[in-house]
């Protein structure tokens, strides 16, 4: 009775009530609808096979199917969804669902026997990978020509493919991804994710072990670098800074004083006052030289002592000893002055080695004076009376400069 005008699929039932003989049935190509109505359907029982498709069947279709059908077609239709426990089609062997509306893979609570099943061409993104599980039966699968979405969801799916062996009809050509629209046209037998990148929770514990390893690597190197100490240090310098630019018009801020400020341990003070000072100080040309013990000014912070003296200070004198290394104000000093010469562009440091430094005694910190030393722009305390003269005529000679 195909490609006639038959509208209402209750009253094809009851037309076939009364033909006991009837195994075969072609409605297809009709105006059927059912709308669901309270009176059941009635069809005859010797009905195995019957074809619904291309009409404007619903979902409520399963409520007005023939108990005993083994092969049921219901292609072509408006079927979104298979209700569960609708239809009780025990001896239902082969259904065809092509071309309707569905979302997923249909469940089998309702069709015990089933053993073919033809889902092409609906609207199914991602299939659901238990399929199998809850249809133990099915023997093939036509999924196919699907807009199948490529994602973490469709994994499973595929590798239900490789479990199933072989019950996936028109695997692989019929099986391809639609979105996103950058894997479009790709085979799903060839798509592939990592498992961190399906995984949420093997995801955030990786990046959670991630964060920590990269934490742990900082707070080593900040503290194996010094970096807070360079934080702090760079802060004082922009404080004395900012405090500088916002003094009292009148006050023209720092000008060359002295020719030198001298930078050494409280355990070297007695070379630097019974040799250094005296030997400058004294004779031909006299040298303005700072000294914290005598011109640090009283109330102000010792960093910001150490940095107007620097600035007031042509040049600036390091007596340089394993005694040195290990004093924390020598490092400061040693700081201050390192940045006044890269942050003027002057060539403002003398070093002077009076005792050996190991490497291993620098601390990891010093990494300017490391690199100082290696250029070995320093000068040495000769140990010969001979040439010490020569010695400060050097020295001399490096800071001589007229002061206004």
């Amino acid at each position: 009775l195909q490609k006639n005008k038959f509208e209402s699929l209750r009253k094809v039932s009851f037309m076939t009530s009364r033909m006991k003989s009837l195994k075969y049935l072609d409605m297809s190509n009709n105006l059927l609808r059912h709308d669901g109505a309270d009176v059941q359907c009635q069809w005859a029982e010797s009905l195995t096979e019957l074809d619904l498709s291309s009409n404007q069947l619903a979902d409520v279709v399963f409520e007005c199917l023939p108990v005993n059908v083994k092969k049921l077609s219901l292609q072509n239709n408006q079927i979104s969804n298979v209700p569960r426990g609708v239809a009780e089609l025990k001896s239902l062997e082969e259904l065809n669902l092509a071309s309707n509306r569905l979302a997923d893979l249909p469940g089998c609570s309702g069709f015990t026997s089933l053993q073919f099943l033809n889902v092409e061409m609906n609207s199914i993104l991602t299939p659901s990978a238990d399929f199998f599980q809850s249809c133990p039966r099915v023997r093939e699968l036509q999924a196919g020509h699907n807009p199948f979405k490529c994602s973490c969801e469709l994994q499973a799916f595929i590798r239900l493919e490789r479990r199933a062996g072989g019950k996936l009809f028109g695997w692989p050509t019929a099986y391809v991804c639609e979105y996103p629209e950058g894997l479009r046209g790709t085979e799903l037998k060839d798509f592939h994710l990592s498992l961190l990148a399906c995984n949420t929770t093997l995801l955030l514990v990786t990046a959670l072990l991630l964060t920590l390893l990269l934490v742990a690597v900082v707070a080593f190197l900040c503290i194996y670098l010094d970096v807070p100490w360079y934080v702090r240090m760079t802060w004082q310098w922009t404080q004395t800074k900012r405090r500088a630019r916002h003094k009292p018009p009148g006050d023209q801020g720092p000008v060359l004083q002295f020719h030198a400020f001298i930078s050494y341990s409280e355990r070297d003070s007695l070379w630097v006052k019974n040799e250094l000072i005296p030997n400058l100080e004294k004779g031909e040309g006299c040298v303005q030289l700072c000294q914290h013990e005598r011109n640090f000014v009283p109330g102000k912070s010792i960093v910001e002592n150490i940095i107007n003296c620097i600035e007031k200070s042509y040049k600036s004198i390091f007596v340089l000893s394993p005694n040195f290394v290990q004093s924390e104000w020598c490092h400061y000093e040693l700081y201050f002055a390192h940045h006044k010469l890269f942050s003027e562009n002057s060539n403002s440091l003398i070093l002077i080695l009076l005792e050996p430094i190991p490497p291993y005694l620098i601390p990891a910190r010093y990494h300017k004076l490391k690199a100082l030393m290696a250029k070995r722009t320093y000068v040495e305390w000769p140990k010969e009376r001979s040439k010490r003269a020569l010695f400060w005529a050097n020295l001399r000679a490096a800071i001589n400069i007229n002061l206004p």
